[in-house]
């Protein structure tokens, strides 16, 4: 009898298509509804109930109910870390419309990595951070520099409250498409937040893909000193 976990059993669950598309469906941090997730993996509702199902009995995803409907997330920020890692290191998809297309380049120009940024505009803004020394990156977290503590507070980010949460505070995460770091943990989510109440990101509706307003390119430009299209 072996005594190590059982890979095969969470392999078996990536394993199947509409699965896996429901799971990388749910990297944008939201709860969808069983219905929501079978027009994303274009199955039947009472395919995906049972694809779901198997979801949570395998503690990838997690599901609240709200009077007769249920709603369905990741189970928590280590299984979107383990899914962005995965997403890494698998083959591009074979591109069979210019719908196709057009959604792929969304997501690898800037997309939620459940709940922060990633995408080229995530990577972008992480080394524009540690190139102004607000961030140090060691080996796989980074720390906020003296510089970057008050670059934060100025930008209106409470680094002292998001300290508090009970997670990790500011670690690298593995983009999938630009195969480098961007920045995750409860500061990465504070700063998604930011742009989204600052109106300079707004969210692109049925995919985790992130559209840049004309205030926001502004902002990024005057703030991160970096050009966004």
């Amino acid at each position: 009898m072996s005594i190590n976990p059982n890979m095969a059993e969470v392999a078996s669950l990536l394993g199947e298509t509409s699965r896996a598309t429901m799971l990388a469906s749910l990297m944008d941090g939201r709860y969808h509804t069983a219905s929501e997730l079978a027009y994303m993996a274009n199955i039947k509702p009472q395919t995906a109930s049972f694809h779901l199902a198997k979801l949570v009995e395998g503690n990838l995803i997690k599901v609240e109910k709200q009077g007769r409907h249920r709603y369905f997330q990741l189970a928590n920020e280590d299984i979107a870390q383990f899914l962005e890692t995965f997403l890494a290191i698998s083959p591009p998809p074979e591109v069979r419309s210019l719908k196709q297309s057009s959604q792929i380049q969304l997501l690898q120009d800037a997309r939620t990595c459940y709940d922060h940024l990633a995408g080229k505009l995530g990577v972008r803004l992480t080394d524009s951070m540690v190139n102004s020394g607000y961030l140090q990156k060691e080996q796989n977290e980074y720390v906020v520099t003296p510089d970057g503590v008050a670059f934060f507070t100025q930008f209106g980010i409470d680094l002292e409250k998001l300290k508090r949460t009970r997670r990790s505070f500011c670690h690298a995460c593995l983009d999938w498409s630009e195969r480098r770091h961007h920045l995750a943990g409860a500061l990465g989510h504070g700063l998604l937040t930011h742009f989204l109440e600052l109106e300079w990101i707004t969210r692109v509706p049925t995919i985790r893909a992130i559209k840049i307003t004309e205030k926001g390119r502004k902002g990024f430009q005057q703030v991160f000193h970096i050009d966004v299209k």
